[in-house]
Parts: structure tokens; sequence; C-alpha cells
């Protein structure tokens, strides 16, 4: 009888209480990364407006440059939403009203984002047949922020007197290239 005992396969598994010791600790360890990963997701969508606005400046000045004639790019409201539109719509007779593109606030973005241009009360820019920002008073600089969180990453879009655009880091060490 002893024998045949020791010839019987052992069951292997866990038992309950070694299953409720690793849910416990997988909770614990999804308590303590939630914080982290809202932080992150928040930070996304700055980057993500800050992108986006890119790429709508960017978008205005290659179309002013194939199309031969002057196109604006234009913030709409405190949101990240922005419309790039030629300035003479008899010259974009292929496109309704002239609008090239439109892009809505809520395309990948909160609400909470904050955009914040420079200077204060410009929200155009207008690109001549050679790609350069035309004219003074026009917006040079778009702040993105995210109002809800003290420890966000703010990311600055730089708008050159060329036409050239890009992103930075206002509060980046003074040594990285991201710095403003």
């Amino acid at each position: 009888m002893l024998n045949s005992m020791q010839n019987m396969p052992k069951c292997k598994g866990f038992s309950l209480i070694e299953l409720m010791v690793v849910v416990a600790i997988i909770g614990i360890l999804a308590a303590l990364g939630a914080p982290s990963y809202q932080a992150w997701i928040q930070n996304t969508q700055i980057r993500t407006a800050a992108e986006s606005i890119q790429n709508g400046i960017a978008k205005a000045r290659s179309e002013a440059l194939m199309r031969n004639t002057s196109v604006r790019f234009s913030l709409n409201g405190t949101n990240s939403a922005w419309t790039v539109q030629c300035v003479t719509a008899a010259k974009c007779a292929d496109l309704a009203g002239g609008v090239v593109e439109t892009r809505q606030s809520t395309d990948g973005t909160s609400a909470a984002i904050s955009i914040v241009p420079a200077p204060a009360a410009a929200t155009d820019v207008i690109f001549n047949n050679l790609g350069l920002r035309a004219g003074a008073g026009q917006l040079t600089q778009v702040a993105v922020d995210f109002t809800g969180m003290a420890d966000s990453r703010d990311l600055n879009v730089i708008i050159g007197a060329g036409g050239n655009v890009r992103t930075c880091d206002p509060n980046a060490v003074s040594t990285d290239p991201r710095k403003c």
C-alpha cells in the first residue's frame, strides 16, 4: 500500500492562499503605478496637441509653396483646433471655400489642454508664396499646457521668420537640445 502511494502523481498547482497573495501583490503594484500612468497620458495629450499644431503650420507653409499663393494657418479658440486655408479663395478654386485642412480640438487631445498664442492677440500666421512668414503681428509661438496638472511637460511651438517651425520644451535643462 505504501509503495502504491509513492507511485501516484502529485497534484501540481496553486493553493487558494498562494493565489490570493499574487492577486494582492498585483493590486498593490497597480495602485502604485496608476498616478504615473495618468501623468504619462496627460503628457502624451500635450505632445499630441503640440505636434498637431506644428504639422498644421508646416502644412500651411507647404501649401503656400505648392500653390504659389498666400496661405493662412488659424488657431480656433483656446483649444488645439486649427484651420489651413488660402488667403484668396479664388486661387484655390479646387477647394471648398479655400479650406485646405481643418482639425477639431477633439481629435486626440483633451479639453484640459490649454493653448496660449504669442503675441497674445494673434491667432493667425500667413505664409507667402516663398514659404516665408508674411507681415508683422502674426503668430510666432504657441504654448501648450495641461491646465489641471502642476508638473506637466509644457511644450512650445516656435515659428521662425523664415517659416521654419519646431517644438521645444521651455523647462528642459540648458544643455538639452529640446530647450527653448
